[in-house]
C-alpha cells in the first residue's frame, strides 16, 4: 500500500478514493495510536470533529464520529467551521485529538482527513505512518479490543464552538477596523459564517461575495484560487481592500482598492513590519519557503528583518518556528502562521491583522504592499526525466552556474524534484520577464538533456 498520508492528511475524490470505510477505520486507528503513544495518560480520551461544507462531508463526518466514539472516545462535532478554528478548539478545549474533513483549496468532489494532536498541532510524521501500519492491520483482519456498554464514546454537538472561535480571533486584532471597507470572498466555504462576524464586529464594513455554501459550490470560481469575482467587487464597492480565502480558510490572499492582487509574501512583509514595531517579532525574523518570491527576500534584507527559508510546505515553515520560537512564518500561496495565536495558517486571522495595518497607519494596502516588489517568476515543469539526479548531474550543476552568473544578485534559479510524479520543476526569477523566461527555457532544456 502507498502512503496514505500526504503533506496535509489523506486527500481524494470523496466516496472512491476517500471512502466512509476508510474513513472510519483511520479514525479508530488515530485512537489507538494516540493511545499507545501515551496521549491519553489513563483518562477518557475526547476529540473535536469538524469540517467544510461539502457534501461528502457528512458522511465522512458521520464515518469519523462512528470510528472514534467505538474506540471509546468522546467528541464533540462543532459541524462547518474552519481547519484553523479545529485546531484552536483542539488546543482550547483539551482534547486529546482533533479531526477536520476538508479538502482545503480543491474542487467540491474531492475531500480529505486530518489530525491534530493534543494543543491543535499536526500529527508528526511517524504518528501518521503509525496510523497507517495500525489501520492495514485492523483492515486485513487484525482483532482490536473494542469497548463495551459504559466504555463506548459518547458524542454531543459543541455550539459553543463559533463563538469560542471568534472571540478567539477578535482577542488577536491589535485595533479595530472602524472605517474601512473590506469585501469577503468565502469560496463558498468553511469561513462563511466566521469570518463576515469577525470582520463586523471588529467594525468594518463589509460587503460579502462567496459566502453561501450548498455543499456542492465551494471554491466553484471563487476564493483564494480565483480571485476574479474579488478584483471586481473590490472597484465595484470603493473598498479599501479584499480578502480571499480558500475552501477551510487556512489562507489569505488579497486585494488593494485598484483590484491588484497582494500575495503571500507581500501579506507577510507587510505582518512583519507591524509586528516588529509591536515588539512582536521574535528575533526580528521571518520564515519562509524557498519558493518565496526573491523580492521578498531583498526587501526584508533593506528593513533589517532576517530572513529563514524552508522546504515547500507549511508543516515546515511551522517546523522551524516551533524550533527556534519565531513568531511569524507563511508562504506565497497566503498559509500565514502567526504562532502566538495559531498552531496553522488562518487566513481569517491573517486578513484581520492585514486590515487592522491599513486601519491603524491610515495607508492603503497598495502603498503598504509595496515594500516589497514582486520580481517576475517563471516556472516551467520538465516531465518524464530522472528527478533523483537532479543535485548530481555536473551537466545541470553547469547549466545552473551559467544561469546564476547571467541573472546576478537580482535573479535567482532554483530547481526542484517533484515529490509525486517524474518531473523537474524549474523557476527562475530576474528583474526582467523576458530574461526570466529565456533562462528558464534554457535551463529547462538543459534538465531534459541530462536527465531525460
Amino acid at each position: 500500500m502507498g502512503r496514505l498520508f500526504g503533506t496535509d492528511g489523506v486527500r481524494g475524490v470523496a466516496n472512491a478514493d476517500l471512502t466512509a470505510e476508510l474513513t472510519l477505520g483511520l479514525s479508530v486507528a488515530a485512537a489507538h495510536v494516540l493511545a499507545e503513544a501515551g496521549t491519553f495518560e489513563g483518562h477518557r480520551p475526547t476529540a473535536v470533529v469538524g469540517r467544510d461544507p461539502r457534501a461528502s462531508g457528512e458522511f465522512l463526518e458521520a464515518a469519523v464520529v462512528a470510528g472514534l466514539a467505538s474506540a471509546g472516545v468522546d467528541v464533540l462535532r462543532v459541524g462547518v467551521l474552519p481547519t484553523p478554528a479545529v485546531a484552536y478548539l483542539t488546543g482550547a478545549l483539551g482534547a486529546d485529538l482533533g479531526v477536520m474533513l476538508s479538502a482545503s483549496h480543491n474542487a467540491m468532489p474531492d475531500n480529505g482527513v486530518k489530525f491534530f494532536a493534543r494543543g491543535g498541532h499536526k500529527l508528526a510524521d511517524e504518528l501518521e505512518d503509525r496510523i497507517e501500519s495500525v489501520y492495514e492491520e485492523h483492515r486485513t483482519g487484525a482483532p482490536w479490543d473494542r469497548p463495551t456498554g459504559s466504555g463506548v464514546g459518547r458524542v454531543r454537538s459543541y455550539e459553543e464552538g463559533f463563538e469560542k472561535y471568534v472571540a478567539h480571533l477578535l482577542g488577536a486584532v491589535p485595533n479595530r477596523l472602524d472605517g474601512l471597507k473590506v469585501v469577503l470572498d468565502e469560496a463558498h466555504g468553511a469561513a462563511a459564517r466566521v469570518s463576515p462576524e469577525a470582520f463586523t464586529r471588529a467594525g468594518a464594513e463589509i460587503v460579502t461575495i462567496g459566502a453561501e455554501p450548498d455543499g456542492l459550490n465551494i471554491n466553484d470560481g471563487c476564493g483564494s484560487t480565483h480571485l476574479g469575482l474579488l478584483k471586481a467587487a473590490v472597484i465595484e464597492h470603493g473598498a479599501d481592500l479584499g480578502i480571499a480565502h480558500d475552501g477551510d480558510a487556512d489562507r489569505c490572499l488579497a486585494v488593494d482598492h485598484t483590484g491588484a492582487e497582494v500575495d503571500g509574501d507581500q501579506i507577510l512583509a507587510v505582518l512583519a513590519l507591524a509586528m516588529r514595531e509591536r515588539s512582536e517579532l521574535r528575533s526580528d525574523t521571518v520564515v519562509a519557503t524557498v519558493m518565496s518570491n526573491l523580492g521578498f527576500k531583498l526587501a526584508m534584507e533593506r528593513e533589517g528583518v532576517s530572513l529563514v527559508q524552508t522546504g515547500v510546505g507549511d508543516r515546515y515553515v511551522l517546523e522551524e518556528m516551533k524550533s527556534h520560537d519565531y513568531a511569524l512564518g507563511g508562504e506565497q500561496s497566503g498559509h500565514v502562521i502567526i504562532l502566538d495565536h495559531a498552531t496553522t495558517g488562518d487566513g481569517t486571522l491573517t486578513g484581520l491583522l492585514l486590515a487592522a495595518r491599513v486601519a491603524q497607519t491610515g495607508r492603503t494596502l497598495r502603498d503598504l504592499a509595496s515594500v516589497m516588489e514582486r520580481l517576475p517568476q517563471v516556472l516551467i515543469n520538465v516531465p518524464d526525466v530522472d528527478r533523483s539526479r537532479v543535485s548530481t548531474s555536473a551537466e545541470l550543476a553547469a547549466a545552473v552556474s551559467e544561469a546564476e552568473r547571467e541573472l546576478g544578485a537580482t535573479g535567482r534559479v532554483l530547481l526542484r524534484p517533484s515529490g509525486t510524479e517524474p518531473l523537474v520543476r524549474v523557476m527562475v526569477e530576474a528583474a526582467d520577464i523576458d530574461q526570466a523566461r529565456a533562462v528558464a527555457g534554457r535551463l529547462a532544456d538543459a534538465v531534459k538533456s541530462a536527465l531525460g
